[in-house]
């Protein structure tokens, strides 16, 4: 019984550094979110903000939006813009880790499901 113990704690405290390193990239992508994003889609992904209500922009939170939308799509938002709308193109500003980082930011609003990507889906 010992020896389990003495492996379970030692099992444990190798385990809270790998944990420990892995809050500054959350930290990190809230940053760039709150940064880049907040003004328009509010802090809780929902765009109660005056910009998000002066462009109707939809709240990342609602099971809807999420289904509507794949990984690869948020993606592309992020990276290129949206056409026809405010939403600008960070793929010049923003690193790939960075911007694959904030698609399961975005993604978290909602519950952290992804949606299956769609073949030749556009972005709307």
């Amino acid at each position: 019984m010992t020896r389990i113990a003495t492996s379970l704690l030692a099992t444990v405290l190798l385990a809270a550094p790998l944990g420990a390193a892995a809050a500054p990239a959350d930290a990190e992508v809230e940053q760039v979110y709150l940064k880049n994003c907040k003004n328009c889609h509010g802090a809780d992904g929902k765009a109660e903000t005056k910009m998000g209500k002066k462009h109707d922009i939809d709240s990342f939170a609602d099971p809807a939006w999420q289904a509507r939308h794949s990984d690869e799509k948020i993606r592309d938002a992020i990276a290129n813009g949206v056409k026809d709308t405010k939403m600008k193109a960070y793929g010049k500003k923003l690193s790939p880790e960075q911007i694959d980082a904030l698609v399961r930011y975005v993604r978290a609003f909602g519950g952290g499901q992804a949606a299956p990507a769609k073949e030749g889906e556009a972005n709307q």
